[in-house]
């Protein structure tokens, strides 16, 4: 069978630029989802959870990781409950209240989490690092900026 060009027809410049971002991301996020599960048996998901995690000094609340991960209440219980599981965090209740509970990594979640990540960047190394100088990134920074101060109408009360 003979193979067709396929076409998008004429987009414009914005329509363009936002189905590159839709591209880009798939793209990228399969790629690290791929390097994580073969690697570490570890899915995109729970590194992103261990990724917010990581840089914490205090334990965080469920709500909180879903409010910066974009996962539901239900999808980071799974997920917390997962890594929960394989030593990689811990709830510890909260000082101030006997109904709260905080989320934390242990010391084996740190060091799964640092391990996950050097796979990430070896994953992404030629086809984003290699690719994008100082000058993109900087670029790409301001961009992102600029899209997550946009009120997301789906977190107002």
């Amino acid at each position: 069978m003979a193979r067709n060009a396929l076409s998008l027809g004429t987009l414009t410049a914005r329509d363009h630029a936002f189905y590159g971002l839709v591209w880009a991301g798939s793209t990228l996020t399969a790629r690290v989802d791929q390097a994580l599960a073969r690697r570490h048996d570890l899915p995109l998901s729970w590194f992103e959870v261990m990724l917010w995690l990581n840089f914490q000094q205090e334990p965080v609340a469920a709500s909180e990781l879903g409010a910066m991960t974009l996962l539901s209440r239900s999808q980071v219980s799974r997920v917390v409950d997962s890594l929960r599981g394989r030593g990689l965090v811990e709830r510890i209740p909260s000082p101030t209240d006997a109904r709260s509970v905080g989320i934390a990594l242990t010391e084996a979640g740190r060091r799964a989490f640092a391990e996950a990540d050097a796979t990430r960047r070896e994953a992404l190394a030629e086809v984003f690092d290699d690719v994008l100088d100082d000058a993109d990134i900087d670029c790409l920074e301001a961009i992102w900026a600029k899209l997550k101060a946009v009120p997301r109408k789906d977190r107002q009360a």
